[in-house]
Parts: C-alpha cells; sequence; structure tokens
C-alpha cells in the first residue's frame, strides 16, 4: 500500500450501504410504487419521473425515507394528472410506512471490523439523511456503542466534513473516511486534505453516481468491509 495510515486518528464510517444495507430496501419501494400507478404511467416513466422529483425537493426535504415518502406521494399526483384514488395514495403512505420500519441488515463484516478497531482508533458515524430514521437504524444495528462521535449531516459536502473535522479537534490529515459513495464519502474528503477509503456497494442510487474517470485523486478502493482492517491494524 502506497498510502500511510499511521497517523491516523480518527476514521469515519458512513452508514447506509456500508455498514447496513438501505438502497435494496428502496428500490423494492420503487418498484411496489411503479406497480401502484400502472392505471397511469408506465414503469419507465414512473422511475423517471420520482427520480426528478426527489432531486427538485432535496433543498427542500433533504434526504431520507419521510422525503421519499413525500416525493412519492407529489409523483402519483402529477403523473396521474390529480387523478390518482384517495385508497392508491394510501397504498403509498403505507409503502413509506413500510420503508422506515423494515430491520436493519447489517452489512457483512460490520461488527467483525468496528470490534478490531475500537480502542485502537476514534471511531465515528458519518451519515447523511432525516435524523430520527438514521436514529432509528442506528438503535437497531446495535452497533451506537462502538462510537466516539455520530454526526447525522443533512448533506456530505466539504463544508459539512470541515465542521466535522473542527469538531473533532484533529487535522484534516488525522482522518480517514469509510464509504461506498465516491460523490459523498471519498471526493469530499479529500478536498480538505483527508484520506478516504472506498467499497463499492451492489446497487447506487443514480444521485449518487459518477464519472470516476479524471477526478484529479487516488484513493483506495477494496471489495468488501474487512477489507480495510490492514490499512490500520500492522500484520493483518
Amino acid at each position: 500500500m502506497n498510502e500511510r495510515y499511521d497517523n491516523i486518528k480518527v476514521i469515519g464510517f458512513d452508514a447506509d450501504d456500508t455498514l447496513w444495507v438501505n438502497e435494496p430496501f428502496f428500490r423494492e419501494s420503487e418498484r411496489i410504487f411503479c406497480e401502484i400507478m400502472k392505471p397511469y404511467s408506465t414503469t419507465e416513466n414512473s422511475n423517471s419521473q420520482l427520480f426528478k422529483t426527489e432531486v427538485q425537493n432535496m433543498p427542500l426535504y433533504g434526504y431520507g425515507a419521510k422525503a421519499f415518502i413525500l416525493s412519492l406521494i407529489e409523483t402519483a399526483v402529477r403523473i396521474s394528472n390529480g387523478r390518482i384514488k384517495a385508497d392508491e395514495i394510501q397504498q403509498i403512505i403505507d409503502l413509506g410506512k413500510t420503508q422506515l420500519n423494515r430491520p436493519v441488515v447489517l452489512i457483512d463484516g460490520a461488527l467483525n471490523v468496528l470490534e478490531k478497531l475500537q480502542g485502537q482508533y476514534r471511531l465515528v458515524l458519518a451519515t447523511k439523511g432525516d435524523l430520527l430514521d438514521q436514529e432509528r437504524k442506528l438503535e437497531k444495528s446495535g452497533l451506537a456503542p462502538f462510537f466516539h462521535h455520530i454526526e447525522i449531516m443533512s448533506d456530505k459536502q466539504t463544508e459539512n466534513y470541515r465542521k466535522l473535522i473542527k469538531h473533532l479537534d484533529i487535522k484534516p490529515h488525522e482522518f480517514v473516511m469509510i464509504g461506498n459513495s465516491v460523490k459523498s464519502d471519498i471526493l469530499p474528503v479529500l478536498d480538505i486534505g483527508g484520506k478516504a477509503i472506498h467499497i463499492p456497494f451492489e446497487i447506487t442510487w443514480e444521485h449518487e453516481q459518477i464519472n470516476q474517470k479524471n477526478l484529479g485523486y487516488v484513493f483506495p478502493e477494496v471489495e468488501k468491509l474487512t477489507d480495510i482492517l490492514p490499512f490500520f491494524i500492522q500484520g493483518w
């Protein structure tokens, strides 16, 4: 490994699709939504219109399941030209509640990795999304005791990470971020002088996808979560 991690004091972990499964549940909800909307729209159009609505609503609602539910309802009204029935709206609301109450499924190796690193480094959970939803998932995950600090961000831009680094009272080069999104977990941290390790997940939300050619940075990419341990534990 060309990177040196011996000066790292804090390891930050993304949550969704890094420590626990998230995106597949949203995809399943989208599939059911498209089924509900079949009397009014094609599956392709329902999907594209939903994504358009979500992106437009981000400055107002932010990220997370609640924002997703509101975007589902708004999209349904729009693409049905206001003809959607009350019972169909109720189906969408119930779909959203199911999304909020899904069990938390840990990524393979998550518990093992946190157990190995705790005590050697300060561990931080740095995720974005709805506050109550992320707190609920964290509680259900059983992982909260491993973290020195938990940061639920409205977004993951360079300024959000600068504030986190300042709060932790460390230098950027003493921080490394672990996550599945190059756009949210990797590039903003590298921009401020930190380090980052990318762990691709099987599904990436369209809004988080980015062309990785000519990014201007070289960063480690590993296949699975447990593959980060050799970066931090000598002789692993």
